[in-house]
């Protein structure tokens, strides 16, 4: 038992031990734990500032790459468009179009040139925290810039790997084309064109990558960083806006161009779903007009739209009427009257009239019209081309609208659909962006036109006076004081005015000379009928040639008798007549009609006797409106058949005739006794003609109307 109490005396002992060997040594951990955390502290900021070196070494390398790359870039583009482009335009022969390789580089040239000299402007190097401050302020000041050169370029890109593409189709071009690249660029591992002007499309998609691999490795609580997170997402918004326009510019020149088909090809373009759609849109438009269906209204666009149409209407007809204006001026330049004889009083006033007339002739006009094509006309004429794109696409838009229009009301729209609806919310939205600033740049350069032909007009009469004031001093009448000199210059022309006016009216007399009506047996017949059936005091003779122009109207030749039934027609128009031609009825102009006064000559036997007057006495026409017959000796006169117009044979039976070619009518009829055609013999031939292209006509007063060939 001792034993046993001295053994847990023993064991109690060395659990005491133990628990104070624990206790010493949870003290000590406890007193050493500070220690540990103060290490921990200084490990983390040691991590922190590392990890903030590496950041900021990435950061300076991002911007160095987006520096240097611009270089790199630009120095590119540059031999491109410079080196490369000059050896090419060397080639025997040029590739053709060359030029429309390189529309819309210039000016992304220019903003990435501009670009990189405010960044080298600055004194801060790159290292300086500073520097990307000045990064972003670059960058955000030429945004509008860059996105005005590129989304014209990317737009234009299409258009440039076709062309490319049309060179590889001449084998020995496209060989001669490589190698001019290789040889121009022996640094760069380019063969092509397509590697340079690619370069572009690619500059701006990587402009928002490098600014986010920036903004990545800034800390958030630098200086610049909201200015920089603001420079990244402008880069984002730039190149959507640069896509959403090169897809507008699709979509438009899709549907801008003028196609020429022929009635064969566009049958050959006809479908089953092109049918079915143009069906669908002709019964909407049925719809519309017939109010069974509203229509979609945007005064917005209607506005702009009609605005347009009043624009190319007016540049249409200004360039009609410029077309014409230019045709008359060539066609006045190519008169020379100073080679005519003009019967000028004076020597020095024919003298002078010659010199100035020259003068006009070979300087001013020659001068005017190439300054009139030049800076009127085809500056017009390619503002008419211009706007037949959005001509097309407005007409266009009216298609897709009606197509809109049928599914507009669908909850769920099939892919087609959802197409159909896209392409016109596209249209139309192109057309209300881009139409306002299409109609502010024709209607100025419209202007630009109409101001530039005034001061063209303006110079050709300066021009016309200072020719003038060269002359006049050597005239005879130069010494004359103003008013002097303006009382002779209205007599001479009230004198040379009357003289005019005396000149036409006599002309104008002998044109409306009365003829003498031929009492021939057809004649006689018809004014034997129209007397029995209308009495003479309804007779009338045609004073010159009528064509009918409207319904019911008479074609009749001058000369022709007729008798009036109503002196006006069913409107109550008093200007048309209704007459009665010996079988026809229609209305002939009251203007053209006299009454007629039968002659009492009897017709001669033979058409070539002579006339022998007795005395004097007034010429006997057959009518004399309002003027009493004077009692003279009449004498026997001849008369000739000639042809009035020109005729032409169809058959064997009939006989070409010329107007004005004399004839001799064997009978006034054909076989059957059809007084219609009258057989006739001229230049030992013989043959039918029609008998209203007859005329028979005093041989010696009255001449044939045009001279017989």
């Amino acid at each position: 038992m001792a034993n046993s109490l001295k053994a847990n005396v023993t064991l109690k002992a060395e659990k005491e031990i133990r628990e104070e060997k624990e206790g010493a040594k949870e003290m000590d951990d406890t007193l050493d734990e500070p220690a540990e955390e103060e290490e921990d502290e200084e490990e983390r900021k040691a991590r922190e500032a590392a990890a903030r070196e590496r950041a900021a070494q990435r950061q300076l390398m991002a911007i160095e790459e987006l520096v240097q790359t611009e270089r790199n870039y630009l120095k590119h583009l540059q031999l491109c468009t410079v080196t490369i482009h000059n050896n090419l335009q060397k080639l025997q022969p040029p590739p053709p179009n060359l030029e429309n390789m390189f529309q819309h580089i210039d000016e992304v040239m220019d903003v990435s040139s501009r670009l990189l000299s405010l960044l080298d402007q600055t004194q801060i190097h790159q290292s300086d925290p500073k520097y990307l401050e000045t990064v972003c302020d670059s960058f955000l000041s030429l945004s509008q810039d860059i996105e005005m050169a590129y989304k014209e370029y990317l737009a234009n890109y299409n258009n440039i790997t076709a062309l490319e593409n049309s060179y590889k189709q001449k084998e020995a071009l496209w060989v001669e084309m490589i190698r001019s690249v290789k040889s121009s660029a022996p640094d760069v591992n380019a063969s092509t064109l397509s590697f340079f002007l690619v370069m572009p499309v690619q500059r701006i998609a990587r402009y928002p990558l490098l600014l986010q691999t920036i903004q990545k490795h800034t800390d958030p609580g630098h200086p610049a960083y909201p200015k920089l997170e603001h420079t990244a997402h402008t880069a984002v918004q730039i190149n959507c806006r640069i896509n959403e326009y090169k897809r507008f510019r699709e979509v438009a020149d899709k549907y801008k161009k003028t196609e020429n088909l022929t009635i064969k090809d566009k049958i050959n373009r006809l479908s089953g779903h092109s049918i079915a759609k143009k069906t669908a849109r002709f019964s909407q438009y049925i719809k519309h007009e017939t109010g069974m269906v509203p229509k979609l209204k945007d005064e917005e666009f209607d506005s702009l739209a009609g605005f347009f149409f009043v624009l190319e209407r007016g540049v249409s007809e200004l360039h009609d009427n410029l077309e014409a204006y230019l045709h008359h001026l060539q066609r006045f330049l190519s008169c020379r009257p100073e080679e005519a004889d003009l019967d000028l009083e004076g020597e020095k006033t024919a003298l002078f009239s010659k010199e100035i007339t020259v003068a006009l002739r070979q300087w001013i006009y020659p001068s005017y019209d190439e300054r009139l094509k030049t800076l009127v006309f085809k500056p017009l004429s390619s503002l008419r081309e211009l706007m037949a794109g959005p001509r097309n696409l407005i007409r266009k838009r009216q298609d897709k609208l009606l197509d809109y229009e049928l599914i507009e009301e669908k909850s769920n729209l099939s892919f087609e659909e959802q197409a159909i609806a896209n392409t016109y919310k596209t249209i139309n939205t192109l057309l209300l962006t881009e139409l306002p600033q299409f109609n502010s740049k024709a209607l100025q350069l419209l202007w630009a036109t109409l101001e530039a032909f005034s001061c063209l007009q303006r110079d050709l009469a300066a021009d016309m006076e200072q020719l003038a004031t060269s002359f006049t001093h050597q005239l005879p009448h130069s010494h004359l004081e103003d008013g002097e000199f303006c009382k002779w210059a209205e007599t001479s022309v009230l004198e040379g005015s009357r003289r005019m006016e005396s000149l036409c009216q006599s002309v104008q007399d002998e044109l409306n000379a009365p003829i003498v009506q031929a009492l021939n047996a057809v004649c006689e017949q018809r004014l034997k009928a129209l007397t029995a059936k209308h009495g003479s005091e309804k007779i009338y003779q045609l004073t010159g040639p009528v064509v009918g122009t409207r319904d019911l109207d008479l074609t009749l030749n001058k000369g022709e008798l007729v008798a009036v039934v109503s002196e006006m027609d069913t409107r109550g128009d008093r200007r048309r007549w209704l007459v009665d031609a010996g079988g026809p009825r229609g209305y002939v102009p009251a203007l053209k009609l006299t009454r007629y006064h039968q002659i009492t000559v009897d017709p001669p036997q033979s058409p070539h006797l002579k006339v022998t007057p007795t005395g004097p006495g007034p010429r006997r026409h057959s009518y004399t409106p309002g003027a009493q017959p004077l009692p003279t000796t009449m004498t026997t006169l001849c008369f000739q058949v000639y042809a009035g117009y020109d005729f032409t044979a169809r058959s064997a039976h009939e006989l070409s005739l010329r107007a004005g070619e004399p004839v001799q009518v064997v009978e006034p009829h054909d076989k059957r006794g059809n007084k219609e055609w009258s057989l006739v013999e001229a230049r030992g031939q013989r043959g039918y003609v029609p008998s209203n292209y007859l005329a028979i006509l005093p041989s010696v007063i009255v001449s044939p109307t045009f001279p017989y060939r």
